[in-house]
Order: structure tokens, then C-alpha cells, then sequence
């Protein structure tokens, strides 16, 4: 647990600096591509209860507090200032709640809790991903939907240096090891696919093009 703390405390560190830096709407503009996809597989309905796991700025909630009055939308984050960012952003919605934790704890402690859970680019800094993900599990209700998008994985060797640029230890698996990690934990219908950015005209081709980001999806029994 002492681990676990540390590194949540290292990582908000780093997101706080990035936020106060402007950075938090790039990353957002940065992920959209991917992030419409994952979310859009969500299949979010007017009375579901969602949660982003590191909202950031808070887009994808804003997304789905838009799709009707009725859907319960939440956003947690290890960074203060991401989450400040987040609410200054929201006011329009009153069914947008932000709060500022690591996961789970807090309001994702209850067991079915959730219909819908989604993340961008948060996993791999989980100091224990798999366990991460049997947690994320014991949120979703039954019929639940998660979708993880990762840019860094094992296939994408652009991603590699990426921890030590940080100074973060970060979790480094394929795609293959991904899968696995969500069948693991009991969930069903797992697939993974590539969300890749246009090829332009360049000869050679960036990581968004070649290796794109990984796609994770899985949803729960539903009884």
C-alpha cells in the first residue's frame, strides 16, 4: 500500500505540472481520435452511471453528462490540478462530478456501482494494473462495459524511454498481455484493436500512424 501511495503521489506530481503548464487541453485534443473510439464503444444510455479513470481535464464526462440529464457521470483524478481544470470546465452540467483519488477508493469502492467505465492513457501507471483491472470489474455493474486505451505497450517501441523521460516506473506489456489481463479478471467479449492516426504523405511514418493506440474493451456477465 506504502508502494502504491508513493507512486500515486509521483504521478499526481507529474500531472499537476503538466496542468499548470497548459498541457492538460493538448492531451485532450492529442487523445481525442482514440478516445471518440473508446468511448463511442461504451454505448453510453440516458440512465447510465459512468466513470473516466483520470478524467484530466474532463472531456470524455463532459460527453457523456451531454447525452442526457439522466446519466450520472464522474470523473476521478490523482491530480488536484487536473481535476480543478476539470470542474472550472463543467459548470454547464450538473450531472458532471469530479473528485480527486486514486482508483479505486472513495466513491469506486462500492461493489456494481458503475455501467460504464472508461480510461485514457492511465493504466500502465498503476503501480499493479492487473489488480487494477479485478477492481474495476467489482465496480461495474452486471452488463458493465470498460474500455482502456493505452499508447504505451510493449508493440510500440517509441513508447519505451517514456517512463525514464518521466522519471515514473511504468508498467510495460503487449497487447496479447492486455487481453489477458482483462480475462483474467472475468471479463467477457475482450477484444483489442489498433486506433491509428492517417497516413499523410511523409515517407516515414510516426507511431500514431504505424502502431496507433491499443484499444481494450470487456463487459461483464449480465447476471
Amino acid at each position: 500500500m506504502g508502494d502504491e501511495m508513493n507512486k500515486s503521489q509521483q504521478v499526481a506530481k507529474v500531472f499537476d505540472d503538466w496542468a499548470l503548464r497548459g498541457r492538460a487541453e493538448g492531451m485532450e485534443r492529442g487523445h481525442e481520435r482514440a478516445a471518440r473510439v473508446g468511448f463511442a464503444a461504451l454505448n453510453i444510455g440516458e440512465h447510465d452511471r459512468y466513470l473516466d479513470i483520470g478524467c484530466g481535464n474532463g472531456y470524455s464526462v463532459r460527453w457523456a453528462a451531454a447525452i442526457a440529464p439522466t446519466v450520472n457521470a464522474t470523473g476521478i483524478d490523482v491530480s488536484a490540478e487536473m481535476i480543478e481544470r476539470a470542474r472550472s470546465q463543467s459548470g454547464d452540467f450538473d450531472n458532471a462530478t469530479f473528485l480527486c483519488e486514486t482508483f479505486p477508493s472513495g466513491a469506486t469502492t462500492q461493489r456494481n456501482l458503475f455501467d460504464a467505465i472508461f480510461s485514457m492513457e492511465v493504466f500502465y501507471y498503476l503501480a499493479d494494473p492487473p489488480a487494477a483491472v479485478n477492481d474495476v470489474v467489482n465496480c461495474l455493474a452486471p452488463g458493465g462495459r470498460f474500455v482502456c486505451i493505452l499508447d504505451h505497450y510493449r508493440e510500440n517501441e517509441a513508447s519505451h524511454s517514456w517512463g525514464d523521460d518521466l522519471g515514473l516506473s511504468l508498467h510495460l506489456a503487449s497487447e496479447r498481455e492486455w487481453r489477458k489481463y482483462l480475462e483474467a479478471a472475468g471479463l467477457t467479449s475482450v477484444r483489442s484493436e489498433r486506433v491509428r492516426a492517417p497516413s499523410g504523405d511523409n515517407q516515414e511514418l510516426s507511431w500514431e500512424q504505424r502502431e496507433g493506440s491499443l484499444f481494450l474493451f470487456g463487459t461483464t456477465a449480465t447476471s
